[in-house]
């Protein structure tokens, strides 16, 4: 038998003022899985989450948690009846309450199993003694693991989050995204992370939605979604990227770096080439020696350095390339500062470039 997801959402949609903020979105999530609802602000991502959760009532779609409909034809089921954790940016806490009476406050029930579980998720989120302390005497990030705590504690089978780092400090972020997805793992409801941040969907997803202008444009892994994106767009929400523009001929596109291979575009339609600045790669043993056309990844070109930057791991360095005045930008690892005018010749790895058509 067939286990259903414990999350399965399908052809959710909500417009405002005739406009759908949110098309027809369809995604499922795996107890115990990760999923990031990842893009720009305004995208939609938010909206999905709150009508998912049942604060929002979705234009048409479908919610099922568990195989069991809790928004759909007929079926409208109230937030605290469907089984869902919420946890979002501000925390919410409330500050007349003790750590332990704010973790507490969803609980019913035994009074003696309540105090267990608090004690349990406590302890969890490396807040054990902190029972008695009230919200204003911790710092952000505790108050952060308080807010988790709260959300778990009546053990949801889907946990959803808004931005739930996006007000704590860069230095203390990415040690409490890893606890805080060690919590989750361990608890193991299917959670749906909203956030606007690829290197945190990246750190901490299964599997990534990239949402954009109210729609999911792709979805996998990581991986996947970092190393084979959907369009041009895609690859930019990612990391900087060089995009070199060519006219495809008999499926091959002219380049600084040579020919390549653009099948599938018709005769004298634009194509972006696109490759990552790390993937733009100085040739330092060919510097005043000339290109050299048999090499394993293409023809060399030759750049003029316009500007070089340090940036702590890795120096960026902007190039005017002398076959068409374009500017391309290379990263090097560590300290790299060429002076202004120097000219350097250039190799990409053509297997990490990706072709799209044109765009304007």
């Amino acid at each position: 038998m067939i286990q259903a997801p414990r999350l399965q959402v399908d052809a959710l949609t909500r417009r405002f003022d005739g406009r759908a903020v949110v098309a027809d979105v369809s995604l499922s999530v795996e107890a115990g899985q990760v999923t990031c609802l990842l893009g720009p602000s305004g995208c939609g991502k938010s909206t999905t989450l709150r009508m998912i959760a049942g604060v929002e009532r979705p234009d048409a779609g479908r919610v099922i948690i568990d195989g069991v409909a809790v928004f759909g034809p007929g079926v409208n089921l109230p937030p605290e009846a469907r089984g869902v954790g919420l946890m979002f940016q501000d925390f919410a806490l409330f500050p007349h309450l003790t750590v332990a009476r704010n973790v507490g406050f969803g609980l019913r029930g035994d009074r003696e199993l309540k105090m267990k579980r608090i004690a349990e998720l406590l302890e969890k989120v490396n807040l054990s003694g902190f029972g008695a302390k009230h919200p204003h005497e911790l710092s952000g990030g505790e108050q952060q693991r308080v807010a988790l705590a709260r959300a778990l504690a009546p053990r949801p089978r889907v946990m959803l989050m808004d931005e739930p780092f996006s007000g704590l400090d860069n230095r203390l972020r990415d040690g409490i995204r890893d606890s805080t997805l060690d919590v989750l793992k361990e608890e193991g409801a299917a959670v749906l992370l909203v956030t606007h941040e690829p290197d945190e969907a990246m750190r901490m997803a299964d599997e990534i939605a990239l949402m954009r202008d109210g729609r999911i444009v792709q979805q996998g892994a990581p991986y996947n979604v970092y190393n084979a994106p959907v369009d041009k767009q895609a690859a930019a929400f990612f990391s900087d990227i060089n995009v070199i523009r060519g006219v495809s001929r008999g499926a091959l596109t002219e380049t600084p770096f040579g020919a390549f291979l653009t099948p599938g575009h018709p005769d004298g339609a634009a194509v972006d080439i696109v490759i990552r600045p790390q993937h733009l790669k100085i040739d330092f043993d060919r510097a005043g020696r000339g290109p050299n056309p048999t090499a394993a990844d293409g023809t060399p070109a030759r750049g003029v350095v316009q500007r070089a930057r340090y940036l702590g791991r890795e120096s960026l360095v902007e190039f005017r390339m002398d076959f068409d005045g374009s500017i391309l930008t290379a990263s090097v690892a560590g300290v790299f500062l060429p002076k202004p005018g120097a000219a350097l010749w250039l190799m990409i790895r053509r297997d990490r470039c990706f072709v799209f058509p044109a765009q304007v």
